[in-house]
């Protein structure tokens, strides 16, 4: 672990089950800026601010086999009346037979520690794959998931409103059985928007859907195999179709198109 901690304020500035899963967090509280040091409203329209948007683009499959390619076409994203649509559609493209978006704001807003807010409405239907998660910007552990996950929200459209909330490292993530996840019911989490939020803090990373924790996970202060969760990430959001998740149970093409709808994003500071 660093003994040495780096503010948010910083990075920021640098670069542009209904159970909760609990480990041991050391009983010092933190708090967060209470106005957003960035934030995304979506109150134009057109395709997604370039200065606070990014693109991953193409049809590898992601490692998970999914089954689309990733354009920054009009047509799988777009900004209007103050919302961000995703929109994932049957058709070829690439050398893939779907086509959908993965935004991310790598190198436009990279943060260590603070609060992460999306009010978002999920799609729905069999094989569908929404997230709204993180990645380590610079790797510095290694490739993953060594250098650490942090999923705010996953959800697989043919186990409907059971919304997941997980963190993946080396000595904890999901192709070992080991990863530390929640999950939560969420009735209506395709028909109507709500809160998914992530409160990061060097001893611990919890989570929140609609206001309610439903998810924490300590800091071990062992090594980085178990929390790399000390280095800068950034936030994606993107609508997978099939994979090894999201298509365990086959993909309905009748389903399509399907729409990930975000209202916002916000990101808060800590405060040390």
């Amino acid at each position: 672990m660093l003994s040495i901690f780096i503010t948010p304020v910083l990075l920021f500035w640098s670069v542009g089950s209904d159970t909760v899963n609990k480990t041991s967090v050391k009983q010092k509280e933190w708090s967060f800026e209470s106005k957003p040091a960035w934030v995304e409203e979506f109150n134009y329209k057109g395709l997604p601010d370039k200065d606070k948007w990014g693109y991953d683009l193409g049809g590898s499959g992601w490692g998970n086999n999914e089954k689309q390619n990733y354009t920054k076409s009009l047509e799988n994203v777009s900004v209007a009346n103050g919302f961000l649509t995703i929109t994932a559609k049957k058709e070829s493209s690439g050398s893939m037979a779907y086509s959908s978006t993965r935004l991310v704001t790598k190198n436009k807003l990279d943060v260590l520690y603070g609060r992460i807010e999306v009010k978002a409405k999920l799609p729905s239907g069999r094989g569908t794959w929404p997230a709204i998660w993180m990645l380590p910007t610079d790797w510095n552990y290694g490739a993953w998931p060594k250098s650490g996950e942090i999923d705010i929200m996953e959800h697989v459209g043919y186990d409907q409103d059971n919304v997941h909330f997980s963190t993946h490292s080396e000595a904890y993530y999901f192709k070992i059985n080991t990863q530390k996840t929640s999950t939560k019911i969420i009735s209506g989490s395709s028909t109507s928007f709500h809160i998914y939020r992530l409160d990061w803090t060097p001893e611990s990373i919890k989570g929140y859907y609609d206001n309610e924790k439903i998810f924490e996970f300590g800091n071990e202060h062992k090594t980085y195999k178990e929390w790399p969760f000390d280095k800068r990430f950034h936030l994606l959001l993107n609508l997978a179709v099939g994979g090894d998740w999201g298509g365990a149970k086959g993909i309905d093409d009748t389903i399509f198109p399907q729409k990930m709808v975000v209202d916002y994003v916000r990101y808060y500071r800590m405060i040390e």
